[in-house]
């Protein structure tokens, strides 16, 4: 049977990845379909969507479509006499034979990563380290084996996914080369995670991020200033500083709480039942939640959702991806944080 060049080229792509991940120009790779958890009140992410596992099968065949596109990018790169670095013209003349690909959802993100070096892979959706590890470490060998110059593969876990794989399926894992796991701590306070319903608690994100940290995983924790409103707010700086000291990752990064329209607790918002932190109280519980910290993490801010602004109406606090490397940089981030209260 003939394969048509739509076939030839085709493979899923998600919409979502840690900004980080864009900053890298990841390859994006469709491990798992939407969210298994999906209850979480403060996000919109998933909810429309089922969660399914996708087969390894169906894994390796959207990795040769990507292998595909790449090959035939160098093959029209070096028949038109550059054998070495992909050219703009080689992605042009590709949608001319093919114009389809005009229209592919992923040919553009391939073209970006090669371009950046084709150095980093982020394997989507929300948690595909919920996947059976055999089948897990099988799909991860075979993007290692495919894509032999990245460098670093990523995913998004759950606290209570890591838990509960053994430390041996972890480090099998790791092994088959799955890097970083970037984990949604959100809040260290079990009020705080009972209420949005988070599916954990501050004892299950220590055991998950403590297992992660000790199966060789880079460990980054998201957590979100503001999400236990005014209410909560003290005891949600405390705690979540409390949980990232026993865990120690790699890395913490801010993502402040703002309420996505349409989810539960922008309802709860709009009815009064939960209120928003101003922005100066909100910084202030950022400090607390600092200042608390014993880490040797990078304390990173890299959204544009960390909106606090200078008297120069610059970005406060820096969006760099590697951020504040504590403890060295602990008081240079209070001292800004300081600037900004004042």
């Amino acid at each position: 049977m003939t394969v048509t060049s739509k076939q030839r080229y085709a493979f899923e792509t998600g919409v979502y990845r840690p900004p980080s991940e864009g900053g890298s120009a990841s390859l994006l790779v469709r491990f798992t379909r939407n969210c298994p958890w999906n209850n979480c009140t403060f996000c919109g992410m998933y909810k429309a969507e089922k969660f399914q596992v996708r087969s390894v099968d169906e894994i390796k065949q959207d990795l040769d479509a990507i292998a595909a596109i790449c090959s035939d990018l160098a093959r029209i790169s070096m028949a038109g006499g550059d054998s070495s670095t992909l050219t703009r013209g080689a992605a042009v003349e590709l949608i001319r034979q093919n114009p389809e690909l005009d229209y592919h959802q992923g040919f553009a993100m391939v073209y970006e990563w090669l371009l950046s070096g084709g150095k980093t892979a982020f394997l989507q959706d929300a948690n595909s380290v919920i996947m059976k590890t055999d089948q897990l470490v099988e799909a991860l060998k075979y993007l290692r084996r495919t894509f032999p110059t990245i460098e670093r593969v990523t995913s998004y876990a759950r606290s209570k996914t890591l838990a509960q794989k053994s430390d041996a399926e972890l480090a099998a894992i790791r092994q088959a080369g799955l890097d970083r796991v970037h984990i949604g701590l959100e809040s260290g306070d079990d009020d705080v995670l009972k209420k949005v319903k988070k599916g954990s608690t501050a004892e299950g994100h220590i055991k998950g991020g403590q297992k992660a940290k000790a199966a060789g995983f880079q460990v980054s924790e998201y957590w979100m200033p503001g999400l236990g409103g005014a209410e909560l707010s003290d005891q949600h700086a405390a705690n979540t500083a409390w949980v990232l000291n026993e865990i120690n990752p790699h890395y913490i990064r801010s993502r402040p709480f703002h309420p996505w329209p349409g989810t539960p607790i922008a309802d709860e918002v709009h009815n009064g039942d939960l209120n928003l932190l101003p922005a100066q109280q909100h910084l202030q519980e950022v400090r607390n939640m600092v200042a608390a910290l014993d880490v040797t993490s990078k304390v990173c801010f890299d959204h544009a959702g960390n909106y606090w602004k200078d008297n120069r109406g610059r970005y406060l606090l820096s969006l760099s991806y590697e951020g504040y490397q504590f403890p060295d940089k602990k008081e240079e981030l209070l001292a800004l944080i300081d600037s900004g209260l004042n």
